[in-house]
């Protein structure tokens, strides 16, 4: 069985227009790191709000705890490695069949903004900085999409350099990143509201929260380290804990700041100049990071912190809930697929209580990632994780230990269920 997401059973008719659609798709924001989640260091007013009128899968995760291979499946629906993503610095192939190809022959107008993270990269330039900032992907490799403007990588919060359909060479522009690219997203979304009939499906793609996490937050004060609550997951008295009150310092000001920029594309979204009222709006991230918890930092790990990640859909008519479903974002693809197709349900935003795989394709060699090849399978109860050999990693019962503090992986009591999972994650 391969990644289930959202999907309803019994279909009832949209209007007659198919709706807009609209992706907001953050880096390394962590599914517990917004006010609406519970985290009391996270001041996210604005996602709050959409929260409060949105289905909140409270169990989503990512199919890969890595930026490419993530992104990689969010647009094509296909895991990696089979979308052709196996390693970090492999691009998406030219000929990989993404969401944007499908919703063009749809007669949707479709765009693209922001980070990209799929095109060909020198492995040996800084990661961080112009070098891949200003790396130029080429229009067959840009997944389709009839306008796109963005950027390969580089993690520039600040001061994005931009080029695509309408900027043939890379363009430095002053701002904080996510203000840059939510302000040029909704006046594209202003000018698509007036060329009707065509519906439109656009993708803001955001590097904030991303390190580096002491970089300037649009005038957000990083918060006072001391002050920070931190999950009980995080070792005390320690190096972890430490660097983890360090960096959370500045993630939190990255969250706000974005937050921010997030609700003036909202409110763009929303007034008459922007789009119509039918609008479907999807807010997640590619995956999340560590920030100590268990000691360990950064992603391509299997825990909850890692894999583990926001995700709204705010569909009219819909009424707003939270869902305890296991859904992968591997079947976002899907679900907007059926929307443009005018299919929908009264819980058009639910699963069935499912399964969602989740692995990492190969080890990423940079600093604090995780250190092997694994694949697992999570349900809304239970996660499994295999090493490569098969042999078992991790086991956690989410329900009784949702901070994962308890390793089953080799207790004796649990061997027939370990089996059983293990028998559906697969090779």
């Amino acid at each position: 069985m391969g990644p289930r997401g959202p999907e309803g059973t019994s279909l009832r008719p949209m209007s007659a227009r198919p709706p807009n659609i609209l992706w907001i798709v953050t880096t390394q924001w962590r599914a517990s790191a917004t006010g609406y989640a519970g985290d009391p260091n996270a001041r996210t007013p604005c996602l709050d709000a959409l929260a409060a009128q949105s289905v909140d899968y409270t169990q989503a995760v990512t199919p890969h705890p890595f930026g490419p291979f993530a992104r990689a499946a969010l647009l094509t629906g296909v895991p990696s490695p089979e979308n052709g993503v196996r390693d970090y610095f492999d691009p998406l192939p030219d000929t990989a069949r993404t969401l944007a190809h499908d919703l063009n022959d749809r007669g949707y107008a479709t765009a693209y903004f922001g980070k990209w993270h799929l095109g060909r990269r020198d492995p040996a330039a800084p990661l961080v900085g112009a070098a891949h900032a200003t790396t130029v992907v080429p229009p067959a490799g840009r997944g389709g999409f009839g306008l796109w403007e963005g950027f390969e990588s580089g993690f520039l919060l600040n001061d994005p350099w931009l080029h695509g359909t309408r900027l043939p060479a890379p363009v430095q522009l002053p701002g904080y990143q996510s203000d840059v690219l939510c302000d040029r997203a909704a006046a594209w979304v202003a000018a698509a509201a007036q060329r009707p009939p065509s519906s439109w499906f656009g993708v803001v793609s955001l590097e904030a929260p991303h390190p580096p996490y002491d970089a300037p937050a649009a005038g957000v004060p990083r918060r006072e380290p001391r002050a920070l609550v931190l999950a009980a997951n995080v070792p005390r008295g320690g190096a972890a804990e430490a660097r983890a009150r360090q960096e959370l310092a500045g993630y939190y000001a990255h969250l706000e700041a974005t937050d921010r920029a997030i609700g003036r594309l909202l409110a763009a979204v929303a007034s008459p100049e922007g789009a119509a009222p039918d609008t479907i709006v999807v807010f997640t991230s590619v995956h999340g990071d560590m920030h100590g918890a268990h000691g360990l930092f950064r992603k391509g790990w299997p825990h909850e912190d890692s894999v583990r990640v926001p995700l709204l859909v705010r569909r009219p008519g819909v009424a707003a809930r939270r869902d305890a479903a296991a859904v992968s974002l591997a079947g976002l693809a899907g679900m907007t697929r059926a929307w443009a197709g005018g299919e929908g349900t009264d819980r058009a935003e639910t699963a069935r209580p499912a399964e969602a795989r989740i692995s990492m394709p190969s080890v990423v060699a940079l600093p604090h990632q995780c250190d092997r090849v694994w694949r697992g399978l999570r349900t809304p109860t239970r996660k499994l994780v295999l090493n490569a050999d098969g042999s078992p990693w991790l086991f956690f019962d989410l329900e009784r230990d949702p901070l994962e503090r308890e390793n089953l992986a080799g207790d004796p009591a649990r061997a027939r269920e370990r089996a059983e999972l293990s028998s559906r994650i697969g090779s």
